[in-house]
């Protein structure tokens, strides 16, 4: 596990799916999205749908993520007692970072400060994999090759995706360089 990051409840091991691209995961992300808004009025700064499930034609876990930016992450007496309250569990606590879940798992809600690196990234991670084709289908088919494994928990599943993570990432920024992107 990496540095700073608690798992709240301890690993778990959980089957890694990956299925074909859905076009029910942009309404499940626009009814969450509703639910964050409400419970959390002007605190949410930004609500973005992030992740596979935000590229159309990826083949994805079906798991809806959502990028929430609030003025401060680590200050979680602003913002979590309202998510929970709404329905969602805590499950990941790092510097910078939180992520709750709907209790049947099938949406993760990543909370960030607004204007952070972790915004950015994956901002740029998902407008990059709508963009270039050649990334996208290299990066699905990467992911379904290691859904055919067996895996301790899904974090030694993502783990193992980052060294292409990285280097689509750098066409990513050299991209948002030569196009001025801004999340």
């Amino acid at each position: 596990m990496a540095e700073g990051i608690e798992l709240i409840g301890g690993q778990e091991r959980r089957d890694i799916t990956v299925v074909p691209y859905d076009e029910a995961w942009p309404r499940r992300f626009a009814l969450e999205r509703e639910r964050v808004i409400v419970a959390l009025g002007p605190l949410a700064r930004r609500v973005d749908h992030i992740g596979s499930t935000a590229v159309p034609g990826l083949a994805a876990k079906p798991i809806v993520d959502i990028d929430l930016s609030v003025p401060d992450a680590d200050d979680e007496d602003a913002y979590l007692p309202q998510l929970v309250a709404a329905g969602y569990h805590l499950r990941v606590r790092q510097p910078g970072h939180r992520m709750v879940r709907t209790q049947d798992l099938a949406v993760h809600v990543h909370i960030c400060t607004t204007g952070s690196d972790w915004e950015r990234r994956h901002l740029l991670f998902r407008d990059w994999l709508r963009h270039d084709t050649v990334d996208r289908e290299l990066y699905g088919e990467l992911k379904q090759r290691l859904a055919a494994r067996d895996w301790p928990d899904m974090n030694a599943y993502a783990a193992t995706k980052s060294p292409l993570i990285a280097e689509i990432t750098e066409h990513a920024e050299a991209w948002a360089r030569s196009t001025q992107w801004t999340p």
